[in-house]
């Protein structure tokens, strides 16, 4: 296990100042969280594999989201990971052959459908998730808890930004 400050070089200091620059940081920041998406789209795609060999990483966010969410409409479902309504319905369609979700008529609008978890959908993502658990469990097993806990805080501010811009709000996936 590495230290997270084994994760690369810090920024150059300003020269005589012996503090990284704005600018510096900035690009040391952006460098890291590269790596990080790099790692975490790799991630999805082993995670994905995981619920169904033929399944593509953006289907793993759906069962997500409807994992937290419960039964929604295939527009909500759009909106909560931020792609296009074509899009979330031919993943919905292919989920729904290999019967991890299902539609049902909406209560509130008999024109509209909720989407939601099978019997089978909501055990293959608890079996996934409780691994993906611990995977960081495992990875993150060194760090003390006020490190993880200001890790957190600096990662949900870094969100709440993404919020601020029009980005899908945190469906506490």
């Amino acid at each position: 296990m590495s230290n997270p400050s084994d994760a690369g070089p810090d920024p150059a200091p300003i020269s005589g100042t012996g503090e990284p620059s704005a600018e510096e940081a900035l690009a040391a920041v952006e460098r890291q969280l590269s790596l990080l998406w790099r790692r975490a789209r790799s991630m999805s795609q082993q995670l994905s594999r995981q619920v169904h060999p033929e399944m593509e990483p953006a289907a793993y966010g759906l069962l997500s989201v409807l994992r937290t969410k419960g039964p929604i409409r295939l527009t909500e479902l759009a909106s909560c990971i931020g792609v296009g309504k074509p899009s979330v319905s031919r993943q919905v369609a292919f989920l729904e052959g290999l019967g991890l979700v299902s539609k049902e008529a909406d209560p509130l609008d008999g024109r509209a459908q909720a989407i939601s978890l099978t019997a089978k959908g909501e055990e293959k993502m608890h079996l996934v998730q409780d691994a993906r658990r611990e995977v960081f469990r495992e990875r993150l097993a060194e760090w003390p808890a006020g490190e993880l806990e200001a890790f957190a805080g600096y990662m949900a501010k870094l969100n709440a930004t993404y919020e601020r811009d029009g980005f899908p709000r945190d469906e506490g996936l």
